[in-house]
């Protein structure tokens, strides 16, 4: 316990007080000002003279004003598991907060159920689209998710159902952990029981349904709204590998077209920022955001790239599809941080020759790709070849941003 630590982030279960230790209440006791939601206020007993709800929308300003006094504050179970203290945590240097953690809703449920909890996928909806349980969703896989209420839970059923999981199995899991705790099983097909409170869960036995999303890059190109301007599978499936996302890097797409490798990108973990300037295919790349869930991990820009620049944050890979020319690379050239990780597919003959120019002066890897599909020929089959690509991967280095952008 850090002597510093004027913030002390409680987590608090269903059961209130009960099974907190003495150290925990002699810090609640001692705090000047104890913050959190009015469950966890009432459940804390905390007196209204030092009882702080959190603001709507959720502001942790009100807290930081009492900085250096004893203040609390109270959340849900493990204090860093989808709940409040990392925002808390973000904002104070180390030596000014400690944190008490209690069983988390993962924990609860999973130890209601029986399952491993190193086997489950665990999801905290209640501060994300319901579409973001959709990539996750597959035969033979388990998931918890935390939901924000009932409206939440009847939401998310009538998603599986229309996904095809109706004959799986469900629960619904209310305040776990204390007195008003209620399991309830049931089958998507029949739909959630009614009259249930938050804080909620909801788990998933998906024994029935669709296979769901492949674990691997290259994902059908029928997934994605496209009017043909779309990076095809294969091609795709390339590109990211010389994109190499990694969880928590972000990506710019320029020319985003529909989006599909910024999508790939987010599901490998990333954050993307999507550039197009057709303002028609903007619309698109934003669907195609929001039915895999991943708004708003992927913003869409409707905007001329070379207006945009300036305007996105640091990225750690850049994808350039189409519309690469000299007057792009002066521009990006000066914003790209030290390795950073460039990749650019060219299908005209004008592109490509820029591709070798760089390559030559800048070096990196050039490749081309040369890919072709059978397709029936008379009462046979015969090989349609794809318009050759030519790739370009580069990685930015101190030395090379040093000098000219030419």
């Amino acid at each position: 316990m850090a002597a510093e630590a004027w913030l002390s982030i409680i987590g608090i279960g269903e059961d209130g007080l009960e099974d907190c230790s003495e150290s925990t209440r002699r810090l609640l006791a001692q705090a000047r000002r104890v913050f959190g939601g009015p469950r966890h206020l009432a459940l804390a007993g905390i007196e209204p003279e030092r009882a702080e709800p959190w603001p709507v929308p959720f502001d942790i300003g009100p807290l930081l004003a009492w900085r250096g006094q004893p203040v609390v504050a109270l959340v849900s179970g493990d204090p860093f598991w989808f709940g409040a203290g990392s925002v808390l945590a973000r904002a104070l240097p180390r030596q000014e907060w400690q944190a008490i953690p209690a069983p988390s809703t993962f924990a609860w449920a999973a130890s209601a159920l029986g399952w491993p909890l190193e086997e489950v996928r665990c999801l905290g909806l209640h501060a994300q689209p319901l579409r973001a349980l959709w990539p996750h969703l597959g035969r033979g896989r388990r998931l918890l998710c935390l939901l924000r209420d009932e409206a939440a839970l009847q939401a998310a059923v009538v998603l599986l159902r229309e996904e095809g999981f109706g004959a799986s199995t469900a629960w619904a899991l209310q305040r776990l952990g204390g007195p008003r705790q209620r399991i309830e099983r049931f089958s998507i097909r029949d739909g959630a029981p009614a009259g249930l409170q938050a804080p909620l869960a909801l788990a998933l036995d998906l024994h029935d349904g669709p296979e769901g999303l492949p674990a691997c890059v290259g994902l059908p190109d029928a997934l994605f709204e496209h009017d043909g301007q779309l990076t095809k599978a294969p091609m795709r499936a390339l590109t990211l590998q010389a994109l190499a996302p990694r969880p928590g890097q972000r990506l710019w797409d320029l020319g985003a077209g529909s989006g599909s490798i910024s999508i790939e990108w987010c599901l490998a973990g990333g954050v993307a920022e999507a550039v197009e300037r057709d303002a028609v295919r903007a619309e698109r790349v934003q669907r195609n955001a929001e039915r895999f869930g991943l708004t708003p991990r992927l913003r869409v820009w409707s905007s001329e790239t070379l207006a945009t620049l300036a305007q996105l944050p640091e990225p750690q890979a850049v994808f350039i599809g189409g519309g690469m020319d000299a007057a792009l690379w002066h521009a990006l050239r000066p914003r790209l941080p030290a390795g950073c990780r460039v990749v650019v597919n060219a299908v005209t003959t004008a592109t490509q020759a820029l591709l070798a120019q760089l390559h030559e002066r800048h070096g990196g890897q050039l490749r081309q790709i040369v890919l072709a599909e059978a397709q029936p020929l008379g009462a046979q089959q015969g090989w349609v070849p794809w318009r050759p690509q030519w790739q370009w991967a580069w990685q930015a280095s101190a030395f090379e941003l040093g000098g000219d952008v030419t």
